[in-house]
């Protein structure tokens, strides 16, 4: 290759990653807008019916598992009720029902909905989890004083930004947060802060009057369950355990109340912030952590009511033996507007949560001492809280004042004021008989409605104007969707079209001065227009980005590819096998293509992928010539591929087994001898002395994890021995490969080199079969180099006479066996296309201290290990071939947006929270698995380098 054109094949790379990276937000600028603006005015929720609201949020609190009559009955001498506290709140005194959250169900998003209101866009949750990447009201900073106590991961969230001096905190310390001790001591320690406090009030003057002061809130953080679940899953005794104790807490911290104020002006609001999956994590739209409970009861709360018809109930909560008790679900957000009725103080201002009592049709949990006009105004007052999103959001065109409905109106930054040719939404927009807009119209009503005591229309109509305007906030927010979509799905073609170029030689001749001056004064020109057009909209900094890589690789296109259509359209006698051979080859590559954007969901098709790959493809492609001269070689091969496909079809709801971590570190040793054998005969003892070396680590690492996990298991802890000495093997280990002075005299011992050395981390990192699914992968990926080599033996030689790439359709098969390797190779250990796919228990061996970030990082290093071995194959295969370093990947690189596009496409924000959870997740994990696969083949081919040029070098004396 010569300087130039590696220096084209780095600009494309680099390029290429850049654009990715970038893109991956535009899935957050089309379907994910941030929900907070500023500039509304605050609506009061009534005069309050309590003095005070006690919220107790149960942190990763399954609903089912909390109401369910016998829900763990696995369990020996487990009790018919776990919670019965509770339960007999639900039966005797309060109203209960299911808090549906949203995706990302993260605890920072959940907590931002129960006490704020809003759902911030998924995008929020990779901002931090203490501190707030945007500012944003809350019931703590509307109450005149807030208690908080327990974890400093969510606390410092809301008392950062709120009024200083209103909200006070107790949290223990980061290292309390141990998953291999007992977590319910971080519950029991919130309520003997509580406790304390009260008890510091007999001497002290000033605190003794904050408590008895009215709206006020006590928030009680319970992080136990949460860490119990992830570190033994819900379905554990540990985590019926930690229910009783939470049911405990909550009826010591009622009595707590009674006994300091010996009154019953006190509100109790008992929730979760979000569920958790059977695997013991959180995060996707799963309906396990989706669903929460809810439980009012106290001051203000309307208690039990019998169930209606149609029933309340489904068959998720019939096992409850609930039945004759109305369920009352809600929306997460909407537990604060219904805490700020309770208390009186304003809606927080960025809140879009419903009152749940504002539609007259469902019964909701207030009871207010003033009956039904409280219920009313309180539901006028949430509609015009949430109206003021939309007046803000849309804006006005004057100042004016209207008296009558005591709103003010002003000029902001805004949809209307911003957008060119801006279209209004009708239903709130659409001017009526007296020349005001119809939302103006529609308050008028209502208030009419109210002072003549027509109580439930004015609810109905008020819950048919909120429901409208939540409309028109969508319908803001998803303005500009259509315009974003276009964009990106150009950009992506463009890059196809673009990276196909590297693929083809320069046409001859090239395009005209006159030509090209025209092809960039028109892209120039449309670029220019579209920025205008952004600045114009004060758009975000984003969309100039966005439309810049289409405008750029099209020009390119146009330039150099162009040419080279019309070159082959120019041949009569090649016109037709032209069109049909380039119709035939898209209309396979799309057909694969979106065979693997199906198997995100359906594993079993990664299966038939290696079944195709092993059996079909042999004996349909092969020469004949092939199979009868290596009948080994081709067992081999269809052996290979039969036993990597059975990882696919195990289930992903793994349990820790040693047993099979000790397996699997076997597997390793034994796959790793049997190549050494064959790759170091002749080699020096240098070489040799190393791969025993990096065995030597593989059973200290068995040693370990087999140490680690029986101490874990039997709830000894983590001794520092252990984390130390895993910490060490694991970092020696994989850095090993890259500081070895030994000489690799073929690229299968340099890659033998690389296996091992990230060996280690399938052996500390693993829960179950992945260090047999690591073997057997690189042991398919070996036998790949071997199998393509023989295949195209003929052309190899006679590209290797050619100082040029020549682009043969082949290579377009070759470059799908890389695609579909790079999603195998993220889907064979086990893990799904979510974001909580993931287990956390092996990482307790190294992290036994909550430290998200570190946990990510070591779960991050386990998925890219296998992309290490993948890299050095390709770059291999690529020397093998005879090919020119990078070509083949060009290739790939050419076809990857098929799938990134479909998932764009595919992305949607609404229908269930399973689908819009896994709609983000598949789009974000193929764009990350395909920029990753561009970087790490990048760093393949100089991972490779030194023992390369030396095949390359013996390959070409063989030939001379």
């Amino acid at each position: 290759m010569t300087v130039s054109s590696h220096r084209n094949v780095l600009k494309l790379l680099t390029l290429g990653l850049i654009f990715h990276v970038v893109f991956i937000a535009s899935v957050f600028d089309c379907y994910f807008t941030s929900p907070v603006v500023h500039g509304m005015l605050p609506r009061r929720a009534g005069s309050g019916e309590a003095k005070r609201v006690v919220l107790i949020v149960g942190d990763g609190l399954r609903a089912d598992l909390l109401f369910g009559v016998n829900a763990f009955s696995f369990i020996p001498s487990s009790p018919k009720i776990v919670a019965p506290y509770l339960r007999d709140i639900i039966q005797t005194r309060g109203a209960f029902g299911l808090s549906h959250t949203r995706v990302p169900t993260e605890s920072r998003p959940g907590h931002v909905a129960i006490i704020g209101g809003m759902y911030e866009d998924v995008s929020a949750v990779t901002k931090g989890w203490k501190t707030n990447p945007v500012h944003f009201d809350s019931i703590f900073n509307q109450s005149s004083h807030t208690f908080s106590f327990g974890s400093p991961d969510i606390l410092p969230m809301f008392s950062q930004g709120a009024t200083p001096g209103k909200v006070d905190t107790w949290s223990y310390d980061e290292e309390d947060e141990d998953f291999t001790k007992d977590a319910t001591a971080l519950d029991t320690w919130v309520l003997d802060q509580l406790q304390t406090l009260f008890q510091n009030a007999s001497s002290n003057d000033l605190l003794d009057s904050e408590l008895r002061a009215d709206k006020v809130v006590f928030f009680l953080h319970l992080l136990g369950l949460d860490t119990t679940g992830h570190s033994y899953r819900p379905h554990s005794k540990e985590y019926m355990n930690n229910i009783q104790v939470v049911d405990r807490i909550v009826q010591q911290t009622e009595e707590l109340f009674s006994d300091f104020y010996h009154d019953e002006e006190t509100s109790f609001v008992f929730t979760a912030d979000h569920g958790m999956s059977k695997i013991g994590n959180h995060g996707d739209g799963d309906p396990d952590n989706t669903r929460t409970p809810l439980i009012a009861w106290g001051r203000g709360i309307r208690g039990p009511m019998p169930d209606i018809i149609p029933s309340s109930h489904d068959e998720y909560s019939r096992l409850w033996q609930l039945d004759d008790f109305l369920r009352r679900d809600v929306e997460q957000a909407d537990i604060a507007p219904l805490m700020a009725a309770l208390l009186g103080i304003n809606y927080p201002v960025n809140s879009v949560g419903i009152l749940p009592d504002a539609d007259p049709t469902r019964p909701g949990y207030l009871l207010p001492r003033e009956g039904e006009s409280a219920l009313a105004q309180l539901a006028l007052a949430n509609a015009e809280s949430i109206l003021e999103h939309y007046r803000v959001k849309h804006g006005a065109s004057q100042m004016r004042h209207l008296a009558s409905l005591s709103i003010t109106s002003w000029l902001v930054e805004s949809k209307a004021v911003q957008t060119i040719l801006y279209k209004a939404f009708e239903p709130l927009e659409e001017v009526t008989q007296d020349g005001k807009p119809s939302r103006v119209s529609w308050l008028s009503k209502i208030e009419r409605l109210i002072s003549d005591g027509g109580w439930f229309e004015a609810r109905r109509e008020t819950a048919e104007l909120i429901k409208v305007t939540l409309q028109g906030l969508r319908y803001l927010e998803t303005y500009n969707r259509v315009l974003i979509r276009t964009i990106v799905v150009i950009a992506y073609l463009g890059w196809s079209a673009y990276a196909s170029l590297s693929i083809f030689p320069p046409p001859a001749p090239l395009v005209s001065d006159r030509q090209r001056t025209v092809v960039i004064l028109a892209t120039t020109t449309i670029l220019a227009t579209f920025w205008a057009l952004f600045a114009a909209e004060r758009a975000p900094w984003t969309f100039y980005v966005y439309v810049t890589f289409p405008c750029y690789f099209w020009q390119q296109f146009a330039l150099r590819g162009v040419p080279i259509v019309v070159q082959q359209f120019k041949s009569k006698d090649r016109r037709g096998p032209f069109v049909i051979r380039v119709l035939l080859h898209l209309v396979i590559v799309v057909v694969v293509l979106q065979c693997m954007v199906a198997a995100y969901t359906h594993r079993s098709l990664w299966s038939i992928g290696f079944v195709v790959m092993g059996i079909l493809w042999p004996y349909a492609s092969w020469p004949s010539h092939v199979r009868s001269q290596h009948p080994r070689l081709l067992l081999s091969w269809m052996s290979s591929c039969l036993v990597t496909s059975i990882f696919p079809l195990l289930s992903v709801n793994k349990r820790e087994d040693l047993y099979m971590i000790m397996c699997g570190g076997a597997m390793i040793i034994i796959v790793a001898a049997g190549c050494t054998r064959l790759a170091l005969n002749g080699a020096p003892k240098a070489a040799k002395l190393s791969e025993i070396t990096q065995v030597l680590f593989i059973l200290l690492a068995m040693t370990i994890t087999a140490s680690s996990v029986k101490s874990l298991q039997a709830k000894q802890g983590l001794s520092i021995i252990n984390q130390s000495s895993a910490w060490l093997i694991l970092a020696v280990s994989s850095a090993f490969p890259f500081i070895s002075k030994a000489q690799h005299s073929t690229p299968t011992s340099r890659i033998i080199s690389l296996f091992l050395g990230f060996g280690v981390c399938f052996v500390i990192l693993s829960i179950s079969v992945e260090g047999l699914f690591y073997a057997a992968f690189t042991c398919n990926l070996l036998l790949w180099i071997e199998v393509e080599t023989i295949v195209q033996s003929t052309r190899a030689r006679a590209a290797s006479q050619n100082q040029g790439y020549e682009f043969h359709t082949d290579h377009i098969r070759i470059a799908l066996f890389f695609l579909f390797f790079v999603q195998v190779a993220f889907f064979g250990t086990g893990n799904v296309a979510s974001i909580s796919s993931f287990y956390l228990e092996p990482v307790y061996r190294l992290v036994p201290i909550f430290n998200p970030f570190l946990m990510a990082a070591l779960l991050i290093f386990k998925i890219v290990a296998p992309y290490v071995i993948l890299s050095a194959v390709f770059a291999t295969l690529n020397a093998r071939l005879h090919l020119p370093p990078f070509s083949l990947f060009l290739v790939a690189l050419t076809l990857t947006d098929g799938m990134t596009m479909t998932f764009f496409l595919n992305v949607t924000d609404t229908g269930s929270w399973l689908e819009i959870g896994q709609s983000i997740s598949f789009f974000c994990i193929t764009s990350l698995l395909l920029v990753w696969s561009a970087g790490i083949c990048t760093a393949g081919e100089y991972l490779m380098v030194d023992t390369l040029v030396s095949h390359r070098s013996t390959d070409s004396h063989k030939l001379e």
